[in-house]
């Protein structure tokens, strides 16, 4: 292998890597109290997951060894260290029941990315199966933002049980999630989707505080909405079994 394919092949796990720092460096923050930090470096995780696949596509290194790091990448970032931040920022005043609430959320996350990868050749690339793990990670980091914000939320804290146990159990449904990829929307849409992509990007930057919570909020309200209103023409798309697999 030339040095330049060597580089090639090691960027985009490097981006892995980083992510994986991002996960654990928000560990290491949430022991301390620190939550807004916690929270805003797994942001920075969430950016890193979204250019590493990118980047191995572009330069021709996609592997079954990349693909295997970011899940376990993933499962820290998006499993490991958002539960963690639930339950020191709330959960830990319930005890057992915080304790098994931010274990669930884990175990849920796992399951989720596990569940991907072994069913990487069967799913449709316009929907994602089951709410991707980022994207649960991304409403813990919503609520933590929100209280920053509102300090009000800290009232509330028991909701943050069923907020936990809600988005974990979103991840291993079979309920499709709208990927954006490959979809009619997508190819049909295009500039109303960009302007509406730009849009939501500007208020997030503008508003981040509040619109990671909100804006997970309505990806999910939505999604659930359509597929109830598209139910028949799923089937069963989205019933994974293993038999194929034999």
């Amino acid at each position: 292998m030339s040095p330049a394919k060597r580089v090639a092949f090691f960027l985009p796990n490097i981006f892995t890597a980083l992510n994986m720092a991002c996960g654990f460096t928000s560990m290491l923050l949430s022991t301390r109290g620190e939550y807004y930090s916690a929270a805003m470096i797994l942001i920075l995780g969430a950016i890193f997951d979204s250019v590493d696949g990118r980047v191995a596509r572009l330069t021709g290194t996609s592997s079954s060894f990349g693909e295997q790091f970011d899940s376990l990448s993933d499962a820290v970032s998006f499993g490991v260290a958002p539960a963690f931040l639930i339950f020191q920022k709330y959960l830990y005043q319930y005890g057992r029941l915080g304790a098994v609430v931010s274990f669930l959320f884990l175990l849920c996350a796992a399951l989720r990315l596990a569940r991907f990868n072994a069913n990487l050749a069967k799913v449709r690339s316009d929907f994602f199966q089951g709410l991707p793990s980022p994207g649960a990670a991304l409403a813990i980091i919503g609520l933590v933002l929100l209280s920053d914000k509102f300090p009000i939320v800290d009232d509330y804290s028991f909701l943050a049980l069923f907020y936990t146990a809600f988005y974990g159990i979103l991840m291993i449904t079979t309920l499709p999630f709208h990927s954006f990829k490959n979809s009619d929307l997508a190819k049909n849409k295009k500039r109303a989707l960009l302007l509406f992509f730009f849009f939501g990007a500007a208020l997030t930057v503008i508003y981040y505080k509040i619109m990671f919570a909100l804006g997970m909020a309505g990806y999910v309200v939505i999604s659930l909405v359509y597929y109830l209103l598209k139910m028949k023409e799923f089937g069963d798309a989205f019933q994974w079994t293993e038999e194929s697999d034999s």
